[in-house]
């Protein structure tokens, strides 16, 4: 199940760059991101609403706060660079650049979650590489 839903995410992040850059026009991405979080906020409360899962709130530790804070404050930074590298650039090269954080979050689950380098990973993580720079030169 868990593909499925990924599969899904992929499409919609797709759609997203297209639609955020056909939507920006000439307005400030800052205000573009705005929106768009907005959008998001609304959504994302709804599903906590409809799945009736607003009572856990209560249960979440301090530890747990402060990296759901600091992994909102790193999407909200991620949001603004994305924002204006897609109003200043072409889709087709932002896109693969933004896409390389795969790899940065492969290194980045080595060090600080301790998983596990398979070469099959690490091979893949090189493959991605290659083919941000191929797309992007």
């Amino acid at each position: 199940m868990w593909f499925f839903y990924a599969i899904l995410s992929a499409v919609f992040a797709a759609l997203t760059s297209i639609l955020a850059k056909m939507g920006m026009g000439e307005i400030s991405s800052n205000l573009a991101t705005a929106i768009r979080t907005t959008v998001v906020l609304f959504m994302a409360w709804g599903m906590v609403f409809v799945t009736r899962t607003g009572n856990q709130i209560g249960s979440i530790s301090g530890r747990e706060w402060i990296f759901l804070v600091l992994s909102g404050l790193a999407t909200g930074a991620s949001w603004l660079c994305y924002y204006k590298a897609l109003q200043i650039g072409e889709v087709s090269k932002v896109v693969p650049v933004d896409k390389f954080s795969i790899v940065l979050t492969i290194f980045f689950a080595f060090i600080f979650l301790k998983e596990v380098a398979t070469m099959k990973v690490i091979l893949g993580a090189i493959f991605i590489t290659i083919g941000t720079f191929i797309m992007i030169l």
